[in-house]
């Protein structure tokens, strides 16, 4: 914590934890090739995400420009539609594609969140920047450059979700969306360390979002919207640093002022290990289920189940679910669900309907499926409790597990087996049987919102690493536009 005299109007020297962030994003060398291969499906995952989102009104209603016709010609192109924006509004349509259906990757730990949310960000600025530089006679940024600043964005938003729970105070975990593509953007707009330290001070005095809009009673679709927001004041930070604002060097640590007297308790961060490609490398991939993470494996579970009690839906007596702490405090939830947003964050909705139907996809959130009364009187026999284990395996640095159980009791006295399920297909200790789906979801997705030409465009350009890596990024935004 800071000493700095509060009656001294004296700058100190800025916080550690924020210089750190600015030594990585510069200094820092990425040398692992797991983490790049890794962050190329995550880019190819995220762009799935972001087409799948446009058959959503809700969703397609909040992109383009934030005011009618303050588009701006030659500006980044946002996946999937014609729009041509700033690089905030950008930042702020293309996080919202990909965050809308829950459907990206996921980071588990003392805070949870979406690492890929960053892209939002990090895919605006580099177009903005590419086709800028491209009309003033200079190169355009790649796709290995984006995967870089991929790379880092995860690196710092799950190295800070590791052992500090921005939950437990009231906060979403956009926050860290928000510091993360601060840091990163600041760097591809050519700003150095001093600029990036700028940037991330004004993203900790902007505090935090309250997770008021992620639980009962008053869930709702700003969670799907949120990381989009996050993304677009990034941005606004990291182009005010490169203009020359000024910084605020004691934004955590001043007394009564700072986030940490603020906002979390008096407490200053911890951190279980230095920043490399940690994340990456261990990243959780939503492949076959767009559901809150904490409940993939009970979705697994309640799959498996599935062909065994179909036709006794009308004889079940009780449904165990066993979860992680994490998924009692989060999707445990009773009562009447309101909109699709209460019900992908509700574990019992999650599991009863691929119990009744054999299947969990972004529609069967809407209206239509959730009138279904043989829903609700599921949801009405279920139990959710937490498995220790589960909880202990959740939070083992060398498993990362999230483990659901779930077991059916009839009325006449029969019970299904207990199905168990320690971690995803979307974990990395199943990355050689979850790419090939990552890669069919990712196809399946830009089949169904653009053209088939334009389609087997992008399918042939990502087909092999180094040409892909070496695609312009306005090119491959180009083949996304509309």
């Amino acid at each position: 914590m800071s000493s700095h005299d509060i009656r001294s109007a004296q700058r100190p020297d800025p916080d550690q934890a924020m210089v750190d962030i600015a030594n990585y994003v510069v200094d820092y060398k990425i040398d692992s090739t797991e983490a790049y291969d890794t962050a190329r499906y995550m880019l190819l995952d995220s762009l799935a995400c972001a087409m799948l989102a446009m058959k959503f009104p809700e969703c397609v209603k909040h992109l383009g420009p934030i005011v009618p016709g303050a588009t701006l010609p030659g500006g980044v192109k946002v996946p999937g539609t014609s729009h041509e924006l700033d690089p905030v509004q950008a930042a702020f349509n293309i996080g919202a594609q990909i965050r809308w259906l829950d459907f990206n990757d996921t980071w588990l730990a003392a805070e949870w969140g979406h690492p890929s949310d960053n892209l939002g960000a990090i895919l605006a600025v580099a177009d903005y920047v590419s086709r800028k530089n491209v009309r003033e006679g200079g190169k355009p940024l790649t796709v290995r450059d984006v995967l870089t600043a991929a790379i880092k964005a995860h690196e710092i938003q799950g190295c800070y979700a590791l052992k500090n729970s921005f939950n437990r105070v009231g906060l979403d975990h956009v926050i860290l969306v928000r510091l993360a593509s601060a840091a990163v953007t600041t760097a591809m707009l050519g700003g150095g360390k001093d600029e990036i330290v700028t940037a991330v001070s004004h993203s900790w005095i902007d505090n935090g979002a309250l997770r008021t809009y992620r639980h009962a009673p008053n869930a709702g679709p700003r969670k799907s919207w949120a990381a989009g927001d996050a993304c677009r004041r990034a941005v606004t930070h990291a182009l005010n640093a490169v203009k020359g604002v000024i910084g605020y060097p004691s934004a955590l640590t001043a007394k009564t002022w700072g986030f940490y007297d603020v906002a979390f308790k008096g407490k200053a961060f911890e951190f279980e290990r230095p920043f490399g490609s940690y994340v990456m490398e261990n990243v959780l991939f939503k492949i076959s289920f767009p559901a809150e993470f904490h409940a993939q494996t009970a979705v697994e579970c309640a799959m498996t189940l599935h062909p065994q009690i179909v036709s006794k839906i009308d004889q079940i007596e009780k449904i165990v679910i066993e979860t992680q702490e994490a998924g009692v405090r989060i999707i445990d939830k009773t009562g009447p669900l309101a909109n699709p947003a209460d019900r992908d964050h509700c574990i019992q909705y999650m599991v009863g309907v691929p119990l009744l139907h054999g299947r969990l996809t972004a529609s069967d959130y809407e209206d239509g499926v959730a009138s279904d009364a043989r829903l609700d009187g599921l949801r009405s026999k279920m139990e959710v409790k937490e498995n220790p284990k589960f909880t202990t395996d959740y939070f083992d640095p060398d498993k990362r597990y999230i483990g659901n159980a779930v077991q059916v009791f009839f009325a006449d006295g029969s019970k299904t087996d207990r199905v168990a399920v320690d971690f995803p297909i979307g974990h990395r200790k199943r990355r050689a049987e979850g790419i090939p789906v990552l890669l069919d979801k990712f196809a399946a997705a830009l089949a169904e919102h653009l053209p088939k030409r334009r389609v087997e465009q992008i399918l042939a350009a990502s087909k092999h690493a180094e040409e892909f890596d070496a695609l312009p990024i306005n090119h491959l935004l180009d083949l996304f536009a509309l």
